[in-house]
């Protein structure tokens, strides 16, 4: 009788990490930045399917990696938070809360299943002032970080969030687009401010009620002359 190979829990997670993070990286980015009046989501998107999307009325979500198990997550999110607002209070839906029903579910996966999800989640909420915007940013393997003021998932994140560092300053939404649309065209065409292949939307602090708001391309064209 042949005895099957050891292959100690280290080496299996390890070997889901590199795989997850494979796929990850095979997608295109997602910047988020915090501006005076609230948070710009921009991703690197030539195609008509959305990275990016509306949670509840002051959350947004974006993910990078696999569409179709971010668009499972995005889902999920949404009756979360419809669940959770219709028994208790629309106040009681935020996006720390969010965030961690995404980490438990993707830790779950990673830990249990074969295959992990080749995705990266962001899930924003806007405050009343820029002191209370939230920016969570959720890993394949469940590990959740709060970010301050900008971040960066998919694609080469790591150099993207390096020039973001260097050149962020909170201030206007057209600042903010300009540094955001600069930084993620750097992956392939460095010099072009072209709104083309762009996926843009805010969450406007100004708006009661529902905060979401895609921007099109005529409207971004302006923000960038």
């Amino acid at each position: 009788m042949t005895m099957p190979y050891y292959v100690s829990p280290e080496q299996i997670m390890q070997d889901k990490a590199e795989y997850a993070k494979k796929g990850i990286a095979r997608g295109r980015s997602i910047i988020a930045v915090g501006y005076d009046g609230g948070i710009l989501l921009v991703a690197d998107n030539p195609s008509s399917l959305s990275k990016i999307s509306e949670i509840y009325d002051r959350i947004g979500f974006a993910g990078a990696g696999k569409y179709s198990e971010f668009e499972n997550l995005r889902k999920g999110g949404i009756r979360h938070a419809d669940i959770k607002g219709f028994l208790y209070s629309r106040n009681d839906v935020t996006a720390k809360s969010l965030a961690n029903a995404y980490s438990q579910m993707l830790g779950t996966t990673f830990s249990q299943e074969m295959k992990p999800l080749e995705v990266e989640v962001l899930v924003v909420g806007v405050g009343d002032d820029p002191d209370h915007d939230e920016i969570y940013r959720i890993s394949f393997d469940g590990s959740i970080f709060d970010e301050r003021s900008f971040t960066v998932i998919g694609g080469r994140a790591e150099f993207l969030f390096s020039h973001l560092k260097a050149n962020y300053r909170m201030g206007s939404l057209k600042e903010a687009m300009t540094l955001s649309i600069g930084t993620i065209r750097k992956e392939n065409m460095p010099t072009e401010h072209s709104p083309n292949g762009m996926e843009v939307a805010i969450l406007d602090r100004t708006q009661k009620g529902r905060t979401f708001r895609r921007i099109q391309k005529d409207e971004l064209k302006q923000y960038l002359m």
